[in-house]
Parts: structure tokens; C-alpha cells; sequence
């Protein structure tokens, strides 16, 4: 088996970037929400003119994990301001941790959780932070395996539809 690969997607991969946020998305979340609601959020957040300026911001940090020439999934982490919500210089914000369905359960969550702490470790950030869907409690047992706790709550917005998500985060040992 061929060694599963970190690497950091380029403004050239951002079309592929994109194909694999939609599938990942609507892999994910489809079945629970309206198809307009799906539509308007994939519009307005996986577009290629946002994703192109994203690639070019020093504050996120998008990842394809690879295998060879395969991509399997996605990692998306934000700095600075650039985080959605807490907008602390001392936190690193895990967006995104999307995997394609055919690759689930081959540890490439975890190679991904595992690279957002390593990051944040190099950066001299205190702490890990991300929301997770109330509604999705494979990825809650998940994170907290990882040492993530349950700090807070807020409003995700899906098309017009208001979610909550559960804020978590993990300290980072210095």
C-alpha cells in the first residue's frame, strides 16, 4: 500500500479543491438538508474565485491527503483572522476535516487532526479549536479522543436554515 501523503494545496489545484469540497459536503450533510439549502451553501463557499483568494491568504492552510496520485480528502485550518469565529492570535481553527466516502476509516482524519496540532505546536498556539453539527456524533467521539472538550455552541448557517454546532477545543502542550 502506498504511504499516505500531507500536502499543501496550491492555487493551481484550486478546481480540484473545489470538486472535492462539493462531493465531501454533500456526502456528509446532503441527506439532512434541502437540496436549496445545499445549493446556496455550496454557491457561496466552495466557488472558485473564493477558494483562489483563500489559497493565497498566509493565515489558511488548505492540505490534500494523497495517496501516489489519488486525493483522498481535505484539511482546512485558519489563523488569525482568518478564523471564523474566535478570532484569538493564540488559536488555530480546524474548518474543514473532509474525507472522500470510499476512503473513511483508513486513519486519514486522524494523519489530518494530527497534522492541525503539529501546526499549531510550530505556530506557538495555546490551544486547537473547532464547531462541529450537534448532529454528527461520530465526529464528536472523534475529536474528543483527541482531547477535545466541549467550550461552547453557536449558529452555523445552511442556506436558510440556522444549525448548531458545538464549539470544542484542545490545550496544546509547550
Amino acid at each position: 500500500m502506498r504511504t499516505l501523503q500531507l500536502t499543501k494545496v496550491t492555487r493551481d489545484e484550486a478546481e480540484v479543491l473545489r470538486q472535492i469540497a462539493i462531493a465531501t459536503f454533500v456526502d456528509t450533510y446532503g441527506h439532512a438538508n434541502t437540496p436549496q439549502n445545499m445549493e446556496e451553501y455550496l454557491r457561496d463557499n466552495f466557488n472558485i474565485e473564493r477558494l483562489r483568494k483563500e489559497l493565497q491568504k498566509k493565515d489558511i492552510h488548505y492540505y490534500f491527503a494523497r495517496q501516489g496520485k489519488d486525493i483522498l480528502g481535505y484539511l482546512k485550518l485558519n489563523c488569525g483572522q482568518s478564523q471564523t469565529e474566535i478570532k484569538a492570535r493564540s488559536g488555530l481553527e480546524i474548518e474543514r476535516i473532509y474525507v472522500l466516502s470510499e476512503n473513511k476509516g483508513k486513519g486519514i482524519g486522524r494523519r489530518f487532526c494530527d497534522e492541525a496540532l503539529r501546526l499549531a505546536s510550530v505556530l506557538g498556539k495555546s490551544y486547537v479549536w473547532l464547531g462541529v453539527w450537534e448532529k454528527n456524533p461520530k465526529a464528536i467521539v472523534f475529536y474528543e479522543k483527541y482531547g477535545f472538550r466541549a467550550f461552547d455552541e453557536h449558529v452555523f448557517i445552511l442556506g436558510d436554515e440556522e444549525q448548531v454546532d458545538i464549539m470544542m477545543k484542545v490545550d496544546i502542550d509547550e
